[in-house]
């Protein structure tokens, strides 16, 4: 039994452990968003790769520098002909071919090619070379004209797009959207406010969030490197 003399430190101790196990559950809850963003980019990539028809080639995927990932692209309701959308994307290593951490966007501005319909698609860009990764290193790249729609690698393309809306797979064209960083997202995620470019040069945390380890795995499966890469 504590003395009178000694009530005070144990009561100081107590509450301060106390706070310490409310702070966790709330910590944990603050990323929560960013992981099911992470969770859901990795279904949409395996759904866009494992579609019956019209799926992402496989060489394609072998050859690409960087994939972003953006589920849910969603129509502007009251803009016509904008869009926003929250994705993650990483970069290829170029001496291992590994897979980078992701790194979380958002999309938005400018206007698609709603011609496959629908309210929202899920989206993924393919990055083909040095050029487009250099581009969407910037804090603020403009995709405009440089994203094309294709089921194959076109001669000095920079970016390919793929797209999905309501089970229809089929290519999309821009006009002048915008990837910018999630610096936020990254912090509730990493511990601080990164760019992606910081995020690319991280090794992984210890401990990796599952969902994190799942989005790298599944790069690995689907996007492994490709002869045309280890030249």
């Amino acid at each position: 039994m504590p003395t009178v003399r000694n009530m005070p430190a144990f009561a100081t101790a107590a509450a301060a452990a106390a706070v310490m196990l409310l702070a966790q559950p709330m910590a944990a809850a603050d990323n929560q968003s960013e992981l099911k963003r992470i969770t859901k980019a990795t279904e949409t990539l395996n759904a866009l790769v494992q579609t019956p028809d019209d799926r992402i080639p496989e060489h394609i995927l072998q050859r690409a520098e960087a994939i972003v990932v953006i589920p849910n692209l969603v129509k502007g309701a009251f803009i016509v002909g904008a869009e926003h959308g929250k994705g993650v994307m990483s970069i290829r290593d170029a001496k291992t071919g590994g897979w980078s951490l992701p790194s979380f966007v958002h999309m938005t501005g400018g206007s698609v090619g709603w011609q496959i319909g629908g309210e929202s698609i899920d989206l993924v860009l393919l990055v083909m070379n040095k050029e487009g990764v250099d581009d969407l290193l910037k804090s603020e790249f403009k995709i405009g004209g440089d994203a094309q729609a294709s089921t194959d690698a076109r001669m000095g393309a920079k970016i390919l797009a793929y797209s999905r809306a309501k089970g229809v797979f089929a290519g999309i064209n821009f006009t002048g959207s915008t990837l910018k960083d999630d610096e936020s997202a990254n912090k509730d995620v990493y511990g601080k406010e990164l760019d992606a470019r910081q995020v690319f040069a991280m090794s992984a945390p210890m401990p990796t969030p599952p969902e994190v380890s799942r989005w790298m795995t599944s790069l690995k499966t689907v996007a492994p490197r490709g002869s045309s890469n280890s030249k």
